[in-house]
């Protein structure tokens, strides 16, 4: 078969030298796996994390791929795979650190390569949450307010 009488099913976009360590967009990205789009931009946007907006304009890119390169309804997309390798943050991306006694150390700044796949039907797989920490903002805790004693209250009557 051709690759035109082929319909597709997936959409694929990359990210690649991400200035941003791996293991800080690995915490995004096992978020979001296995979600409906809809529902990972939604947890994107209101994330509090630095590292939730290069993958939020990766997703709308991988979903602009799919309505536009493969025919497919945007609106029924799903996460499939969402990978994150290191790049190259060893070997050109050094700085350093003054140390004690005339010393240097090196500070390596990572990269990152970020990979989405979008597809309409729901993964296979059930979403595996790993343990530790989460990108949702953490909930405001309200202080209850102070109860009125009757002593207070015939004060104010």
């Amino acid at each position: 078969m051709s690759q035109d009488t082929q319909t597709r099913t997936e959409a694929v976009a990359h990210l690649r030298f991400v200035r941003m360590a791996p293991r800080k967009l690995r915490r995004v990205a096992d978020a979001i796996r296995g979600m409906s789009v809809s529902e990972a931009l939604a947890t994107l946007k209101f994330a509090g994390v630095f590292a939730a907006e290069p993958i939020e304009k990766l997703v709308r890119s991988a979903v602009a791929n799919a309505g536009n390169n493969h025919s497919m309804n945007t609106d029924e997309l799903y996460i499939a795979r969402i990978t994150v390798d290191g790049g190259p943050g060893g070997r050109f991306t050094k700085r350093l650190d003054p140390r004690a006694q005339g010393r240097a150390y090196f500070k390596r700044k990572r990269l990152s390569h970020v990979t989405v796949v979008v597809s309409e039907s729901k993964p296979q797989k059930a979403r595996f949450k790993r343990p530790g920490a989460s990108v949702a903002l953490p909930k405001a805790t309200r202080r209850p307010a102070p109860a009125k004693t009757t002593a207070t209250a015939k004060a104010t009557e």
